[in-house]
């Protein structure tokens, strides 16, 4: 199985093949592909600042945008999105510090805060190659994922979903202090944000994305509890 023990990582990536049928040999080729398509390791410096905003694309996110507009020092935070909510902090004039994403969100949006300062964490599973050859040559400043063993440039953090995923990059790699994580709603509906294709602003989930948040959010809990040492704050 896989090395990385993050967060007991090995042991949820194991549940994930099993419950959602995954196929681990495929998630190796991913990642060999977006290996071979980084030609540099990208290093992210948050200029010492050790507090972050991260974003999901949940039913919540704009009500959590529109609060934290009202306080928020750009300069005291880094702000991160998870995949789709980079659509929705670009609506409201945010350009997110980084962005994690498998490349299913809103990519004109990913590129265009990419080509203004966002640092794009990809990640590689069994499911999306065609997304990754075509936009990663489209990409500047990018750090390479995987949820299995990590190879040449690519690195596994450990996480799931992108929400989760990027709470572990802000605590294993960014080693923030303090997280307050906004849009994370881990319930029963998915937004236009989080499926671009969606008819309605809000729709109710199907059971593949129901199972997902739902890791998302047994995952989350299991690292809020791992790292006492961090402040983690859930907005409402």
């Amino acid at each position: 199985m896989i090395s990385v023990k993050y967060n007991n990582w090995d042991k949820w990536y194991e549940r994930i093949l099993d419950d959602f049928g995954y196929d681990m040999k495929a998630d190796e080729i991913s990642a060999q592909l977006l290996d071979s398509l980084i030609h540099q390791k990208t290093t992210v410096d948050v200029h010492g600042v050790d507090k972050c905003i991260i974003f999901g694309a949940g039913p919540s996110i704009k009500k959590h945008i529109s609060s934290i507009k009202t306080i928020l020092d750009e300069d005291n935070y880094i702000i991160i999105a998870a995949d789709g909510a980079t659509t929705a902090l670009v609506e409201e004039g945010i350009i997110p510090d980084i962005i994690v994403t498998d490349l299913d969100g809103k990519m004109d949006d990913i590129i265009y805060s990419n080509r203004n300062k966002s640092t794009i964490y990809v990640h590689a599973h069994g499911d999306n190659m065609d997304k990754i050859r075509k936009y990663v040559p489209q990409l500047e400043r990018v750090v390479a994922t995987t949820q299995t063993n990590p190879i040449g440039h690519v690195v596994n953090y450990g996480g799931f979903t992108d929400g989760d995923r990027a709470i572990h990059i802000a605590v294993y790699a960014l080693k923030m202090k303090k997280i307050i994580l906004a849009g994370m709603d881990f319930g029963e509906y998915t937004t236009k944000y989080s499926r671009p294709n969606n008819k309605e602003t809000i729709e109710k989930a199907d059971d593949i994305k129901r199972l997902k948040l739902d890791y998302a959010r047994r995952i989350t809990d299991d690292l809020i509890k791992n790292n006492p040492q961090i402040e983690f704050e859930m907005l409402k």
